[in-house]
């Protein structure tokens, strides 16, 4: 193998990602070689700028200003996507290197839980490489696991913690007392969210990364569109300190499962027992458990993005494609993966948190009470917390108190149906918050 020639990689997208994947080849060039008996060298890029200090030599690379002629380039034999978008520049350019049987390796979620399927029947159509484990939770090597590593045994439910930035804001509300906005703009400052967060906290990173391993998982489709999604924007201060009285932390949750019905997937913040493993996950750190039938629980968690990290993984696949590894990018081949076949509603073993802002008024407590008998929903405790009201702008001067309601297991639809006839009775004002318990 020492006496092959070296596997030319070419780069499209020199961010942070990008240009440690970069540092790495040209500072570990040595290591790289003794390890794996052949040179990879970076010798085409591709980037928005040529005039932007990246931190690294780009002087013995060929500069393309399109990414898609980088791909057809005959001066690489690997195409490395790192631009992000789920379709233009990236989606072209994957396509143009897997037309021409060129390996290609991406850490873009976006666009594998939109166009993963289409890719994947395109690179078992021409025989070639194609590899994604940087595209879900950072450095932590969950696809290979998926993919490689559990043998015959079967996943029965997948969940984690795959976002960083709700893991840090989320992390600091409880351990400070620190509100939402406040730890928002932390995270930015220090460059754990974007200028626009809205992707991140609203969930639907978390989700892209889910319905990818629901694929891998359960041997369907990715049907990143058809899954609850909810963000921790509505996520206070109150929620954080009566969960803790409870003896749960809440964290934000991506969880796909197979159930008699179907596979459910959904992703939302959740109250998780203090004591679980899950709990312990804090600040940007991220976690995948799998549960199966073989190897009961199995947790990975380390850092969930950062370029060094991502690189890492990014690096992993560049090996697979230098050491001839092929396995089907989805774990199966694409005609062999089932439509995805979304379960019905049942019930949720866990139960609900539910906090309501309550007028400060005779009967108020008895009422819901009532409604929540009515519909059949079993309350397992019923807490006042009158010193943590919390402000909304249709209370204004009026006088109400926290209620928080923990419910047995029961249908969510039931919950939210039994809320709004509350709210219609006028005992509540502002927007009820519910939120799964999950007692791992």
């Amino acid at each position: 193998m020492k006496n092959e020639a070296p596997l030319r990689v070419g780069i499209a997208g020199v961010g942070t990602v990008g240009a440690s994947l970069i540092s790495m080849f040209l500072n570990d060039q040595e290591r790289m070689t003794q390890r794996f008996g052949r040179q990879i060298v970076v010798t085409g890029i591709s980037a928005r700028s040529r005039s932007k200090d990246r931190g690294v030599d780009l002087s013995e690379m060929a500069w393309f200003d399109d990414p898609v002629a980088l791909a057809k380039s005959d001066n690489i034999d690997l195409f490395v996507e790192l631009m992000g978008g789920e379709d233009g520049p990236a989606l072209a350019s994957i396509r143009a290197a897997l037309e021409l049987g060129k390996p290609v390796v991406t850490a873009n979620k976006a666009l594998i839980a939109k166009h993963g399927v289409e890719i994947a029947h395109l690179a078992e159509q021409t025989n070639t490489q194609f590899g994604f484990e940087a595209a879900v939770a950072g450095g932590i090597p969950i696809i290979k696991t998926l993919r490689e590593g559990l043998g015959l045994a079967q996943v029965q439910r997948v969940y984690g913690i795959m976002n960083g930035t709700c893991n840090y804001i989320l992390t600091r509300m409880t351990n400070e007392g620190i509100n939402f906005q406040d730890c928002l703009k932390d995270a930015q400052e220090l460059g754990y969210a974007e200028a626009d967060p809205t992707f991140d906290i609203e969930g639907f990173d978390t989700a892209h990364k889910l319905a990818i391993l629901t694929s891998l998982c359960f041997g369907c489709k990715i049907a990143a569109d058809q899954m609850y999604v909810e963000g921790i924007t509505r996520i206070d201060q109150a929620d954080i300190k009566v969960a803790s009285d409870l003896g749960f932390d809440i964290k934000l949750l991506g969880v796909a499962q197979r159930t008699p019905d179907g596979i459910e997937q959904r992703v939302h913040p959740t109250l998780v027992p203090k004591t679980s493993t899950i709990a312990g996950i804090d600040g940007v750190l991220n976690a995948v458990s799998l549960e199966t039938d073989h190897v009961e629980e199995l947790l990975l968690a380390g850092p969930g993005a950062g370029g060094d990290a991502t690189a890492a993984s990014v690096i992993s696949d560049i090996f697979d494609c230098v050491r001839g590894t092929h396995v089907p990018p989805l774990g199966l081949p694409v005609a062999e993966l089932e439509p995805y076949d979304k379960a019905r509603m049942r019930e949720h073993e866990g139960g609900y948190f539910i906090r309501l802002n309550a007028r400060d008024i005779p009967g108020a407590l008895a009422a819901i009470a009532s409604r929540m008998g009515e519909s059949e929903i079993s309350l397992e405790s019923v807490i006042q917390r009158p010193d943590l009201v919390v402000n909304d702008p249709e209370t204004k001067s009026e006088a109400t108190r926290t209620v928080v309601l923990i419910t047995q297991k029961t249908l969510e639809q039931s919950v939210r149906q039994t809320i709004d006839r509350i709210a219609a009775d006028g005992f509540i004002v502002g927007k009820p918050q519910v939120i799964r318990i999950e007692r791992f």
